[in-house]
C-alpha cells in the first residue's frame, strides 16, 4: 500500500498527464482550418517530388571509368634516357618496374646493354628476351668493376678473429 507522500505524487502525475492529453486534443480539433489543408497538400506534393527525384537518381546508369592506357611507343625506347612514362608504355613493364628501372639508372648510371638492364630487380632472362626488340641503349655503361649489381653479390663479411687466435 502506498504511503501518503506516494499517493500525492501519483495524483499529481496523473493530473499532469490528463491535462496534457486534453490540451493536445483541443489543439488538434481547433486547428482543422482550410489553411492547414492547403499546407498539408503542398507538403504532400513536395514529398512526392522528392521521392520521384530520388527514384530517378537511383535508376541513372553509372558511368564507367575509362582507364587510360599508356601510349604505345612508335619505335624502340632508349632505356638510357627514357622517362618513367616512356618505359611504362613498353609491353610487360608496369609502373613499379618502370620506377625501379629509372631509380637503378639514376643510381648506377646508364645500362648500355641488355646485360646492364638485367641488374634491375624483376628483370630476368625471360624479360630481357621479351624486351630485346623494343629497347635500345645509347650511352656507354659504367665500368662493371665499380657497380655492385645485386645485394647477393656483396662479399660476405669475415668473421672477426677470436682472441685465442691472436696469441703469439
Amino acid at each position: 500500500m502506498p504511503t501518503p507522500a506516494e499517493r500525492k505524487a501519483l495524483l499529481f502525475f496523473s493530473t499532469v498527464l490528463a491535462l496534457g492529453t486534453s490540451t493536445r486534443a483541443y489543439q488538434s480539433l481547433r486547428s482543422r482550418s482550410p489553411g492547414d489543408s492547403q499546407a498539408k497538400s503542398a507538403l504532400e506534393r513536395q514529398i512526392q517530388a522528392a521521392d520521384s527525384a530520388r527514384k530517378s537518381a537511383l535508376h541513372k546508369p553509372k558511368r564507367e571509368k575509362k582507364q587510360k592506357a599508356p601510349p604505345k611507343p612508335t619505335g624502340p625506347v632508349d632505356l638510357d634516357v627514357a622517362t618513367e612514362k616512356d618505359i611504362e608504355s613498353l609491353r610487360y613493364i608496369g609502373p613499379a618496374l618502370a620506377k625501379r628501372i629509372v631509380a637503378d639508372r639514376d643510381s648506377f648510371g646508364p645500362f648500355g646493354s641488355m646485360e646492364g638492364l638485367s641488374r634491375v630487380k624483376g628483370v630476368g632472362p625471360s624479360m630481357v628476351a621479351k624486351l630485346d626488340s623494343n629497347v635500345t641503349f645509347s650511352l656507354v655503361p659504367r665500368p662493371t668493376n665499380t657497380v655492385i649489381s645485386r645485394p647477393s653479390e656483396l662479399p660476405k663479411a669475415r668473421r672477426k678473429p677470436h682472441r685465442r687466435d691472436m696469441r703469439p
